[in-house]
């Protein structure tokens, strides 16, 4: 990324971030005894300026402290985001009375306990949104679909697929999280198993401190294991984590496409963000399947489901996308859905099969309200 586009970038996150958690913070503040206030204030500042000291620490200084200051600015980021959605809808119903008159004046003979009791509320319904989505974060759900070709593939009349995305591994996805992850793969015995970007959160420290790449040699596949680069890998350094992972036993496709077993071929995009973190740029699809032989079951995995188009037109037959992670926080898979042609699940368009995943891990806050995590198991039956 350059150096103007960084600044440009980081100011308006940081913008935004810092708006929104003034006012929260503010409003938190008022319903808090005066006596209480001033630490409250300090108490808060910190736990919101938490996640980004971690994240700009760990370039520098890494140690526990650093999972924990990540993991409260994790947490904060949900809270957050539902006690700010809660306040503007009660601003928003505040304008609307102001104007049109409709709530009860009761509610205003005895203000300040009126305001305690939406207090209570507004805590109960983000205690239990956070607390939910924490819980659903944690609990695979694994989605089977069969989808036939009409290609022969070779000796195969079917081919095992387990797909999938946006593990995110590091600071908050770590040990727990893989051997439930390995454990769920295993039990649906793959023939081959697809990684579709955003293995790795960010930094790769966290992952090397606690050797949690070795996890991965205990999936059981009889082609192994191929991956694509996602857009974490490049904000975080794609060449060190692609190093690093390429030593667990995945093997990386980039921008590339290889016949496996006379049967099928299996092509692997760079994810399209690689223009804004390196000087490169990812090479034309028709340019990578120049080469390929499309009597063969074609399998295209590309992190960020952009232009799906571009597949139908090259002779793809199933395309494997992520990054969405459907909106993870409702109700912003209800945003993601305008924003991509196919945010979530399945899509057939003419004779080419689409899946996005919503994602086994998450970015950001380990919360999950708007979709569930998963992993895809497809049968993927040829043409005998």
């Amino acid at each position: 990324m350059k150096i103007s586009q960084a600044i440009i970038f980081f100011g308006t996150v940081f913008l935004v971030y810092g708006s929104i958690n003034y006012y929260v913070i503010r409003r938190i503040v008022s319903v808090i005894p005066d006596s209480y206030k001033t630490l409250a204030i300090i108490i808060l500042a910190a736990t919101a300026s938490s996640f980004f000291v971690g994240r700009i620490l760990e370039n520098y200084w890494y140690t526990y402290l650093i999972d924990f200051l990540i993991w409260v600015g994790s947490i904060w980021l949900a809270i957050m985001f539902y006690t700010f959605l809660c306040l503007v809808i009660l601003d928003l119903l505040r304008l609307i009375n102001h104007f049109i008159p409709f709530v009860p004046k009761v509610f205003f003979e005895h203000p300040v306990k009126t305001k305690k009791i939406i207090a209570l509320i507004i805590l109960v319904l983000v205690t239990t949104s956070v607390v939910g989505g924490i819980i659903n974060s944690r609990i695979f759900v694994v989605k089977k679909y069969n989808i036939h070709l009409d290609k022969s593939g070779g000796d195969r009349s079917k081919l095992r697929i387990v797909m999938a995305s946006d593990l995110h591994l590091g600071h908050i996805y770590g040990h727990y999280f893989m051997y439930d992850f390995v454990k769920t793969i295993n039990s649906l015995k793959p023939d081959v198993v697809l990684l579709a970007g955003d293995i790795v959160d960010e930094d790769i420290a966290p992952l090397i401190r606690e050797n949690l790449g070795e996890k991965f040699d205990s999936i059981k596949s009889k082609y192994g294991i191929y991956a694509v680069t996602g857009n974490h890998e490049f904000i975080g350094g794609v060449e060190p984590a692609v190093e690093y992972l390429t030593k667990q036993g995945i093997k990386f496709l980039r921008d590339t496409s290889i016949l496996v077993d006379n049967s099928f071929y299996l092509v692997g995009r760079e994810d399209r963000d690689i223009n804004r973190f390196t000087s490169k740029k990812r090479k034309p699809l028709d340019e990578i399947l120049s080469e390929t032989d499309k009597s063969f079951p074609v399998i295209m995995m590309d992190h960020q489901p952009f232009n799906l188009e571009q597949a139908e037109q090259n002779g793809v037959d199933l395309q494997l996308s992520g990054h969405t992670h459907n909106g993870q926080l409702w109700p912003l898979n209800h945003i993601v859905n305008k924003v991509y042609e196919l945010a979530w699940g399945y899509k057939r368009k003419t004779n080419t099969h689409y899946y996005v995943s919503s994602g086994a891990g998450g970015w950001g806050p380990p919360v999950r309200t708007g979709s569930r995590p998963e992993i895809i198991k497809i049968n993927l039956h040829f043409k005998e």
